[in-house]
């Protein structure tokens, strides 16, 4: 039985902890802020709830799989599993609006067709086929193993099957998202349908990879799901999993050093000087935050210096208390498209970033009990992506104060209303979540959010391996291998677990 202390106690990280410690160690989740549950937090006031990271679950398999693994109780006698259906309602810059059913490529198709016109719907049909090329070409290596010892092969080959372009006297395949939509979909709606899987997790489009293809498949062939009380809840059951698992939990304590000794992590040191001898330190933080535990000592072994993904963009979060019950037939969650897209790019993307005038925002309205004070009121959430900037006061970044995020938010909520009739005339009171808030939660600089791997793109979209250059140390969570997002820290939990137990020779589950 080996003695393993972990650091910090996010998804990722619990889900190692469980795992370990059926596996028969000595667990200890030591985690700077007095809970757990990293970006998954929720706010209340006035009886309304809100989830203030995730809304919503992808690939639930991942927890699923979590439950049976280190206990007799499975997930859904934990928490309360709703499919969203539909699982989006997109309202386009034209004023078009479509609602996708959840998981049914023939109800997609139908959808796109009637609401764009015919050949629409087939024209992503076929794309979500070569998605899933994409998807079956990268599942393993990308989420299911280990990051490969030569991982130049996925930096280098372009695992989506691009549909030839022929422009000019030349005919080319597209090399990134933002030209598989212009090229393969042929209408701006569905560019902007495709593109808008990207920027939720904080990607450019017009970069990033088109094995990118993978994200928006990934939503319709598992579905999306909703956890009854919100998130939260999800958080709740994966830490008492680990209680009932015998992990031990140190709240409102930071490590202030990794200990090593011959080269190998022999425990931490806390901020208060003592030392907590462990055979293995199990990392569930930031790069910045790692660099500094280990005095930069982090490079990743075995993957030949994969370097951590640029901390570029984070979220801003509206939270709304609205007057009036939520009407029957409401989407659980609309995607209300700027009407800019390019400008939205620039800014966000740009040399010097800074908040779109006209963002993209994501409205969540769960129809949830637990969530308010009575059928009388709605608790509706709005999310946009924002630049992540560590150089300002209180990590809002040169030039972006609370009054200039306070704008944002009167422009989401603005955005918001092309979704939610009547919205400001209902409004109640709203509250801000900023990036200095998920900096505060995840100890993320600038409170930047990690994008899932993805292939191709010479390897800058990949992640760290989970093994680093000192012996014994690993790294767990979003911004190590497999990447950002619920699902991807759950797989990243279970890829921990089997390098501490199997050693080296793990090679993922088969």
């Amino acid at each position: 039985m080996a003695r393993i202390a972990v650091i910090g106690a996010g998804l990722g990280a619990m889900a190692a902890a469980a795992r370990l410690a059926v596996a028969g160690h000595r667990v200890t989740v030591y985690e700077r802020d007095e809970t757990y549950g990293g970006a998954v937090r929720r706010f209340e006031r006035d009886g309304f709830a809100f989830d203030t990271g995730p809304g919503l679950l992808p690939l639930p398999a991942v927890y699923r799989d979590l439950f049976v693994k280190t206990g007799r109780t499975p997930l859904e006698e934990e928490v309360e599993l709703v499919q969203v259906d539909p699982s989006a309602r997109h309202v386009f810059a034209d004023g078009t609006a479509v609602s996708l059913p959840n998981a049914s490529r023939a109800g997609v198709v139908s959808a796109l067709d009637e609401a764009l016109g015919a050949g629409a719907g087939q024209r992503w049909g076929d794309f979500l086929v070569r998605a899933r090329e994409a998807w079956d070409r990268t599942r393993r290596p990308l989420l299911e193993e280990p990051l490969w010892p030569n991982w130049q092969v996925l930096a280098e080959r372009e695992p989506y099957p691009a549909v030839p372009h022929r422009r000019l006297l030349r005919t080319r395949r597209a090399g990134t998202l933002a030209e598989t939509g212009a090229w393969e979909l042929r209408d701006p709606r569905l560019a902007a349908l495709l593109e808008s899987h990207a920027l939720a997790y904080g990607l450019d489009p017009r970069t990033a990879p088109a094995s990118a293809a993978v994200l928006p498949y990934m939503e319709h062939a598992f579905g999306t799901w909703y956890v009854r009380g919100g998130l939260r809840e999800l958080a709740r059951a994966v830490h008492e999993r680990c209680v009932a698992r015998k992990v031990s939990f140190v709240f409102g304590t930071e490590v202030a050093r990794i200990v090593e000794k011959d080269g190998r992590a022999a425990g931490v040191e806390l901020a208060g000087g003592e030392v907590a001898e462990a055979d293995f330190v199990v990392a569930g933080v930031a790069p910045g935050a790692l660099a500094r535990l280990t005095s930069g000592r982090t490079a990743p072994r075995g993957a030949d210096g994969v370097p951590p993904q640029p901390e570029s963009t984070s979220r801003l979060v509206v939270l709304l208390a609205l007057r009036g019950g939520r009407p029957g037939g409401t989407a659980h969650r609309t995607v209300v498209h700027t009407e800019d897209r390019r400008a939205e790019l620039d800014a966000l993307f740009g040399p010097s970033p800074r908040m779109p005038a006209r963002p993209t925002v994501t409205v969540l309205r769960p129809d949830d009990p637990a969530l308010v004070p009575d059928p009388e009121h709605e608790a509706v959430t709005l999310t946009a992506t924002v630049p992540a900037r560590a150089d300002g006061p209180a990590g809002h970044g040169a030039g972006a104060g609370p009054e200039e995020f306070g704008r944002q938010a009167e422009r989401m909520i603005d955005a918001a209303g092309r979704a939610v009739p009547g919205l400001r005339e209902r409004l109640l009171w709203h509250e801000v979540r900023t990036p200095a808030d998920i900096a505060r939660a995840t100890g993320a600089e600038g409170g930047a959010v990690p994008a899932p791997a993805l292939a191709a793109a010479g390897g800058r979209l990949l992640h760290p391996a989970n093994s680093t250059a000192v012996g014994g140390l690993f790294t767990v969570g979003g911004w190590s291998h497999p990447g950002g997002g619920l699902p991807h820290a759950g797989m990243s939990g279970a890829l921990v677990a089997g390098l501490v137990v199997e050693g080296p020779e793990f090679r993922g589950s088969r």
